[in-house]
């Protein structure tokens, strides 16, 4: 299909849309509209290549946490790269930059963990997990406690068995997962989940007693694992209800369930804490890392397993002879020597203590604008993490209906204005800026997002689209 105007022949647009398979979007209006192709960024900042420019709402994918341009994570690879450009881990193979930044993590952990394992993405990390978890019950004896627990409007990667995990349909549908042995229990939203009149102790407490009845309607020794995020990101930055957390694991241990814990997006300072687990008090079996880990200058994850885990799959592959599990790429030293540099960034830098005076900032200014907008039903956040819901009905807590895209018309408006954004589930625009951002620049990227809400306001009531505050 040929480009539409006004993309000339040789444009970097043109060019996008004759070779360019995008992730999350739609392929066939892609062919007309085109991309915003990013030509560089500074700081929380990044131009496209008319020059236009634009605040970083989200740090690209939540992820690039020191921002657009940190000469020193350029001076790390670059230095890696001169002096071991690769090296693989297979076979007891080493270096390092590996063992160096295994270390590091180890130290880091909220609570003791043995090992850690590394893959290139959150996906693959989550991927590896699940395999560690059914490989871990093969050494226990027990083949058929091999069921996996994710939660509806998780989010944990798109590989066949990470995207089992998510509990998002656009993940699944048309692509054949959830692949059998993987079932999702109820999203702890207070928001919309609540019953009239359910404190927040109660809903907490009627997740934890939906749990254990699915538990125990799959038969305790069949369920290996469950899955969670502190806070859900792709599924609208979620926060549990208070006490959520401690009741779900008194249940997990009841049935001797493993609880791996996804901080890909909430590691690493973003919630105000170095994990979000010490965060939402959780105290996890495995856990999997990956996007600020190396402020995704380059790709890698990490997999940390405690040592009850460890001893399991130590035991199954002497057994065998190997474990055989891994990737080419696995702790490659070029990432691992970005990752080391970026965990001393934020040490030097004391990015906690940054987050800790940025991030109420950000939750009060978001509440103080935007709560009493007449598209907005809910603020929610913490830290550097936060979301404003849009809704049709305040009073009824009832979203827009889907055919009006109102988060695409966002979206839209928002760039119009300067700002990149991310409007996923309920027509949630979420914020995860680069940690490195100051009060100055949260304050600019609210204006213009408060304009960009007021244009569409305007837009929906000349559509008479119906809106009640």
């Amino acid at each position: 299909m040929a480009p539409p105007p006004p993309f000339g022949a040789n444009s970097a647009a043109a060019r996008d849309i004759a070779n360019v398979l995008h992730p999350y979007t739609d392929l066939e209006a892609h062919q007309q509209t085109g991309p915003v192709v990013i030509s560089h960024g500074k700081g929380v900042r990044v131009w496209d290549e008319t020059g236009k420019e634009y605040i970083e709402s989200v740090a690209g994918l939540w992820c690039a946490a020191l921002g657009f341009d940190n000469e020193r994570l350029v001076q790390a690879a670059a230095n890696q790269m001169r002096k071991l450009p690769f090296y693989h881990a297979f076979t007891a193979k080493s270096h390092e930059p590996m063992i160096d930044l295994a270390e590091m993590l180890i130290a880091r952990a909220p609570l003791p963990m043995s090992k850690v394992f590394f893959a290139n993405s959150g996906s693959e990390a989550n991927d590896s997990a699940i395999k560690m978890v059914w490989y871990l019950n093969n050494a226990l004896g027990r083949p058929n406690k091999k069921k996996i627990i994710g939660r509806l409007k998780g989010y944990h990667g798109i590989t066949i068995g990470s995207a089992s995990l998510t509990g998002l349909a656009a993940n699944h549908r048309s692509f054949d997962v959830p692949l059998p042995g993987f079932i999702h229990t109820m999203t702890p939203h207070f928001y919309h989940g609540a019953l009239p009149g359910e404190s927040e102790d109660d809903f907490a407490s009627r997740c934890a007693d939906e749990l254990e009845k699915m538990i125990l309607a799959e038969g305790p020794d069949t369920v290996a694992a469950m899955w969670a995020e502190p806070i859900m990101g792709a599924g609208g930055v979620i926060l549990p209800p208070r006490g959520y957390f401690p009741k779900i694991q008194a249940v997990l241990r009841k049935y001797d369930v493993l609880l791996v814990v996804d901080e890909v997006i909430c590691g690493f300072w973003r919630t105000g804490n170095y994990w979000g687990s010490q965060t939402l008090d959780i105290q996890p079996d495995m856990m999997v890392c990956a996007k600020a880990l190396s402020s995704s200058y380059l790709p890698i994850s990490a997999v940390m397993v405690n040592d009850r885990v460890f001893q399991a799959l130590a035991k199954e592959s002497h057994t065998i002879g190997t474990f055989g599990h891994g990737f080419t790429y696995s702790g490659h030293p070029v990432p691992a020597a970005v990752a080391i540099e970026t965990l001393k960034i934020y040490d030097e830098m004391e990015i906690g203590a940054h987050v800790g005076s940025v991030g109420p900032h950000l939750q009060s200014e978001l509440r103080r604008r935007f709560a009493d907008h007449p598209l907005v039903g809910e603020v929610r956040g913490t830290g550097l993490i936060a979301a404003v819901e849009l809704v049709a009905e305040k009073p009824s807590h009832k979203n827009f209906d889907p055919k009006a895209k109102v988060g695409s018309r966002l979206t839209a408006l928002c760039e119009a204005n300067g700002v990149i954004v991310r409007v996923v589930a309920n027509d949630s625009l979420c914020f995860s800026p680069p940690l490195v951002i100051s009060k100055a620049d949260i304050d600019e990227m609210l204006n213009r997002i408060g304009q960009a809400l007021d244009d569409l306001t305007v837009q929906l009531r000349r559509e008479q689209i119906a809106i009640i505050s």
